[in-house]
């Protein structure tokens, strides 16, 4: 009882992340109890981000102007780089409103396994805005599992010849953790990134 139309819809949200077979069902018969009128705003939403967003073509963030905001704002300092891995990690970090500086999107994770190395990323891009004089400090704020940690120690090793301050955002119990629910790990790292009070 296969309906052409309603296969290839959820073979298209298949390929969202995250999301399986029974998910993607889920979802094309939602939208199909749709009215007309939400669907068509759906549809209208999709065409409209993917022929009108693009990458800032200075640090990566999606825009649909020539220049980002953030790269666009003149109270940002471009002396202080923060390096991600998405552009969803911007959004992030912006929601604590205290980071003032420019960011750099990677695009991604080294993972060799994967296929993915510094080719594939926007790590050439990077080091050109490093290397313009301007950037004094540089935050790698790439996730903190294996392929993280192994780019944030790629990016560091390559702006070492630099007169840069390169920095990785610390890592450890969460505010409001209880010591008796951290992982070891967790706990691990949180040791090693203490300070002094």
């Amino acid at each position: 009882m296969a309906i052409a139309a309603i296969e290839k819809l959820i073979i298209q949200l298949c390929k969202l992340p995250g999301v399986g077979r029974k998910t993607a069902q889920r979802y094309a018969y939602f939208i199909l109890g749709m009215d007309k009128d939400q669907t068509r705003d759906m549809a209208v939403a999709l065409l409209d981000a993917a022929e009108n967003v693009h990458p800032c073509p200075v640090c990566g963030m999606y825009t649909d102007l020539e220049r980002c905001e953030i790269c666009s704002d003149p109270r940002r300092t471009d002396e202080l780089l923060c390096v991600v891995s998405d552009p969803k990690d911007v959004v992030a970090m912006e929601k604590t409103r205290e980071y003032m500086g420019k960011y750099h999107v990677l695009f991604g994770s080294l993972s060799p396994m994967d296929g993915i190395g510094p080719n594939e990323l926007h790590i050439n891009a990077l080091l050109e805005r490093c290397q313009s004089g301007t950037v004094k400090e540089v935050i790698l704020a790439t996730d903190s599992d294996a392929k993280g940690d192994v780019t944030a120690s790629y990016i560091a090793k390559l702006l070492r010849p630099l007169d840069i301050t390169v920095t990785r955002i610390a890592r450890g119990i969460p505010i409001g953790g209880n010591l008796e629910y951290i992982d070891e790990v967790t706990l691990q790292k949180a040791l090693e990134g203490r300070q002094k009070i």
